[in-house]
């Protein structure tokens, strides 16, 4: 299991213009979920930044109530995740799908 300043020292690295509320938000979520909290730091970061950028900053949970499918919903917000991201000094994008 990372550490917390594991995942702290290595989400400054990956984001470096991310706020300081969504830092520690990004950074709980990582250690709270079973599904990330025993992966690579930089790789559940990517997963948990990805996820809170969508879930809240975009209209992906809108477009899920509305009955679009996860892929669906992810296209549609697909360019404001990576806007935030960009914001937030990642380098990393999401690719477009296929």
């Amino acid at each position: 299991m990372a550490q917390r300043a594991d995942l702290e020292k290595a989400l400054r690295h990956l984001a470096p213009r991310i706020p300081e509320h969504e830092f520690g938000a990004v950074i709980d979520h990582a250690l709270d979920s079973p599904g990330l909290r025993d992966g690579v730091p930089e790789t559940a970061l990517w997963l948990s930044m990805t996820a809170y950028i969508r879930h809240r900053f975009t209209d992906y949970d809108a477009l899920l109530d509305d009955g679009y499918d996860v892929e669906s919903a992810r296209h549609f917000v697909l360019d404001a995740t990576n806007g935030k991201l960009a914001e937030w000094g990642v380098r990393r994008r999401i690719p477009a799908g296929p």
